[in-house]
């Protein structure tokens, strides 16, 4: 497969709403180095799947596609149960697929669904990261952080750094048979300032006008912390676990469901008409998560169905690094914690 070197913020960025709906018409209609989508006829029959925000959008339509092929799908998702779940069943005439609720924007919740997962013995073949929202205004979460800066990244990280210590995720397979993680992220973290980390997870509150830069900068700091899991985890040419991210492009979600009342009108009707369905926004992350070629090479990242580049300050080695270290003392009081109950029972 071909491996696009190109980086870099597409179109005129995404600095605020209206510049990213731009962008993202100008990527969807280009059509160069387009990725075949996978083919429909190919099984993933028995492999146990995750996906988080899986109740609606594009999260529920890769959750379908999963039990589509025959995967044991468990759906994680803070609302929407169990209608969400019946509604995949019946989508994708597969029975196999359970609802668990958490709320990733909490980090006892996000414990607790790890520690449910590991009383199970769960082990998971595929994992899909694609819990995300934007709020209209800056919100604080049970822990005090910046509401997509916990879900975005730090849910995620905690989520990995648990089921990596756990087994959840078995590190000890046949190559033929590695487990794989994909994150969804967005390109709108090329166009992000770097990550300040003097002030790391420091509460920073903002309106309207700044959302669009910290929906950037949370998902800046979550390809970052993509680039450093693959450096950390396959050391030295060892694939042990095949870590993806993608931007899914433009989506007729309700992601932007916070959006203002005067923006609402304009908005709608654009992302109606011309952006994706999730259930085409879904065929990328259908490629990473279960195309044999993308079990053979770890690290890949797309722009919808093309594969280029992250962004340089993603791909620095010495953000990862320090991304790495600061956010594990954040979520050192949560696997603590975790281990006291666990020796307790």
């Amino acid at each position: 497969m071909k491996n696009n070197n190109s980086s870099g913020a597409n179109g005129v960025g995404h600095k605020g709403v209206v510049s990213a709906v731009v962008t993202g018409l100008m990527d969807l209609f280009s059509q160069k180095d387009q990725l075949p989508p996978l083919d429909p006829e190919q099984r993933i029959d028995g492999k146990v799947c995750l996906v988080t925000g899986a109740n609606s959008g594009l999260g529920k339509a890769v959750a379908i596609d999963l039990a589509r092929r025959g995967g044991h799908v468990l759906m994680v998702c803070r609302s929407g149960i169990p209608e969400a779940g019946e509604a995949v069943k019946k989508a994708s005439g597969n029975p196999n697929v359970e609802m668990l609720q958490a709320d990733l924007s909490d980090l006892d919740s996000v414990t607790k669904l790890c520690d449910h997962i590991q009383a199970r013995n769960i082990k998971l073949d595929i994992a899909v990261m694609n819990a995300g929202l934007m709020p209209l205004h800056a919100r604080r979460t049970p822990q005090g952080y910046e509401v997509m800066f916990a879900v975005h990244f730090l849910a995620n990280r905690l989520l990995l750094e648990r089921w990596l210590k756990d087994g959840v995720i078995p590190l000890n397979r046949n190559a033929a048979n590695l487990p794989r993680v994909v994150f969804v992220s967005s390109e709108a973290h090329q166009s992000s300032a770097p990550i300040d980390f003097n002030r790391f997870a420091e509460f920073q509150d903002y309106g309207i006008k700044d959302g669009m830069k910290f929906y950037g900068l949370s998902k800046l700091h979550l390809t970052t912390f993509v680039q450093e899991l693959n450096r950390r985890v396959n050391q030295n040419g060892q694939l042990r676990l095949m870590i993806h991210s993608l931007c899914p492009g433009p989506i007729a979600s309700n992601i932007a469901r916070e959006s203002p009342a005067y923006i609402k009108p304009i908005l709608a009707p654009i992302m109606r008409l011309l952006f994706r369905s999730p259930e085409q926004a879904a065929k990328p992350v259908i490629l990473l998560a279960c195309a044999a070629s993308m079990g053979r090479r770890s690290n890949v990242y797309l722009h919808m169905m093309r594969e280029k580049q992250p962004s340089p300050l993603a791909l620095d080695s010495l953000n990862g690094e320090q991304l790495w270290v600061l956010s594990a003392q954040l979520i050192q009081p949560y696997i603590t914690a975790s281990r006291r109950e666990t020796e307790c029972l």
